[in-house]
């Protein structure tokens, strides 16, 4: 079990972490949510002695992580941590000898990741004559290289295609099926709500919303409505129930106990009703209504 106990940190006037606590466990891929500056690469770095805290800790199984468990963990910066004119296969090897591996075994695990994320082909080349998305690619190998117990990666699907993120995905759920513990942060909720079951969502430096990310959605108090109208949305004036345009969309937001029958009713005085939705919200919604924004 990773464990962020209490975290608090402080850099002059600016909290960056206030009492942060979550935790995860093996075979578990956590969504690491919140908005630009919420504190999540400070908890991160937490992790691997890279921010020390000024109180509250990062502990593992319930011990202090120490430089022997960090050998065991796997780290993906947001930022490029590599080296640019280095060739890809002795980059990947050289991070795998750094978490303790052998010469042979850290090169053929190289390979082993190059041909994962279809790569095998550019061993030779240098990181700096990678495309960005291949770039990224390299990164997560080389946090990965070594199998780690656990792997805290930042912004790991930043600058992938749809394929590659897909391909990042598929890896990812793979590792947690072999029992891996994973932290990743992402803007792209979208794509978190498909990969993690759990979720994490801070503000300035706190946790404001945690839990399964179907059980979030399960116990939310509100539900969006839509309704479309001989094929066009319908925009009725139903007393008593906000209404939420967004994105050329209009939506209502409702109770979960509102009366819809008497909505659908109302609907179908004005025409045929050709679509009637009625859902808990999705992990932008319950985002959006987390950090009031």
């Amino acid at each position: 079990m990773l464990e962020f106990n209490d975290l608090s940190k402080q850099f002059g006037d600016v909290v960056a972490l206030d009492h942060l606590s979550f935790s995860v466990g093996p075979g578990r891929i956590l969504g690491f949510l919140g908005p630009n500056g919420a504190g999540k690469t400070t908890a991160m770095r937490c992790v691997f002695g890279l921010v020390i805290p000024d109180s509250g800790g990062v502990t593992w199984d319930g011990a202090e992580i120490d430089r022997e468990v960090q050998l065991g963990f796997g780290y993906m910066p947001e930022e490029r941590g590599l080296y640019p004119k280095m060739r890809v296969g002795e980059q990947i090897s050289y991070f795998a000898r750094l978490s303790g591996m052998g010469h042979k075994e850290a090169a053929e695990a190289a390979i082993r990741w190059l041909t994962r994320f279809d790569l095998a082909d550019r061993i030779d080349a240098k990181l700096e004559e990678l495309s960005h998305g291949n770039q990224q690619r390299v990164q997560l190998a080389c946090a990965l290289v070594h199998n780690p117990d656990v792997a805290v990666l930042d912004e790991p699907f930043a600058g992938l295609d749809p394929i590659g993120m897909e391909t990042m995905a598929q890896v990812m759920r793979s590792l947690a099926d072999a029992g891996m513990t994973i932290v990743f942060s992402s803007h792209q909720l979208d794509l978190v709500a498909d990969v993690c079951r759990d979720v994490v969502i801070i503000d300035r430096g706190r946790a404001v919303l945690r839990g399964e990310v179907s059980e979030l959605r399960r116990l939310s108090p509100i539900r969006y409505l839509e309704v479309d109208v001989n094929g066009s949305p319908w925009v009725g004036d139903v007393a008593g129930v906000t209404a939420d345009s967004d994105n050329g969309r209009h939506r209502y937001i409702l109770s979960r106990t509102a009366p819809i029958e008497e909505i659908l009713e109302q609907a179908r005085t004005e025409g045929e009703v050709t679509r009637f939705s009625f859902e808990p919200p999705n992990l932008t919604d319950l985002f959006r209504e987390a950090v009031g924004r």
